[in-house]
C-alpha cells in the first residue's frame, strides 16, 4: 500500500502511538500534581487517540511477522515483542474504556488506580520498544536478504563513505609532501643544511661567481 510492506508500514505506524501514550500519561500525572483540571482533558484525548493508533500498529505488526524472513533467534525476539506489545494494547484499552465510561464522576482514589495503572502500561511500552529496536539492530529484521547480503559485501569490500570537510581534512593530513623532482625527491631544506633561499660561503672567502 502506497509503495509499503507490512514490514515498513508497521515502521511508520508504531511511534506515533508510543509518543501519544507517554504523553497522554505525562499529562494525567501533571493534572494529580498541579490540580490542573485542563491537563485532564488534554491527556485524555491523546490517550483515546494514542490507544486508537496502538490497535493500528499491533495489527500491522501481527501482519509484518507473517512477511519478515527470519530464523529461530528472532522468531523468538518477535514472540517476546508481540506479547508485550498486546500486553501494552491491553492495558491502555483497559484505561481508555474505563475513563470514557467514568471519566466525569471518578473520585480522587479512582483517579490514582488509575494513574498507576496507566505508569505500569507505560513501562510495558517501553519494554516493547527496546525489543522492537532489538529486531532491526541486532538482527535486522525486516530487511530483505538480497539487500542485507549487497550490504555485508559492501562492508566486507571496506566502502565507507563518510563525506564531509572534516573527512577531506583528514585525507590531505595523510597525503604525502610533494617531491621535488630537481632534487631527486628531497624537499631544498634537505641538502646538506642549505637554506631554502641558496648557499651561503664561510666568513672570510673572497667573493667569486657560481
Amino acid at each position: 500500500m502506497f509503495g509499503y510492506d507490512w514490514p515498513r508500514l508497521h515502521a511508520a505506524l508504531n511511534d506515533l502511538p508510543a509518543a501519544l501514550l507517554l504523553v497522554a500519561v505525562l499529562f494525567e500525572l501533571a493534572s494529580v500534581m498541579l490540580n490542573r483540571p485542563t491537563f485532564r482533558v488534554v491527556g485524555f484525548w491523546t490517550l483515546i487517540t494514542g490507544a486508537i493508533g496502538g490497535v493500528l500498529a499491533v495489527l500491522s505488526g501481527l501482519q509484518a511477522e507473517e512477511h519478515i524472513a527470519h530464523g529461530e533467534a528472532v522468531h523468538r525476539v518477535m514472540e517476546t515483542h508481540e506479547e508485550l506489545a498486546l500486553t501494552t494494547l491491553g492495558i491502555f484499552a483497559v484505561v481508555a474504556i474505563w475513563r470514557i465510561v467514568r471519566e466525569k464522576r471518578m473520585g480522587g482514589t479512582e483517579r490514582g488506580v488509575l494513574l498507576a495503572l496507566s505508569l505500569g502500561g507505560l513501562a510495558v511500552l517501553i519494554v516493547t520498544a527496546a525489543y522492537g529496536g532489538k529486531l532491526v539492530f541486532d538482527h535486522a529484521a525486516g530487511i530483505p536478504t538480497p539487500v542485507l547480503e549487497a550490504e555485508m559485501h559492501e562492508r566486507a569490500e571496506g566502502h565507507h563513505h563518510h563525506g564531509g570537510a572534516a573527512d577531506d581534512e583528514e585525507h590531505e593530513q595523510e597525503a604525502p609532501a610533494p617531491a621535488d623532482s630537481a632534487s631527486g625527491g628531497l624537499p631544498d631544506s634537505a641538502h646538506a643544511g642549505e637554506p631554502a633561499g641558496g648557499h651561503t660561503h664561510p666568513p672570510g672567502t673572497p667573493p667569486h661567481k657560481d
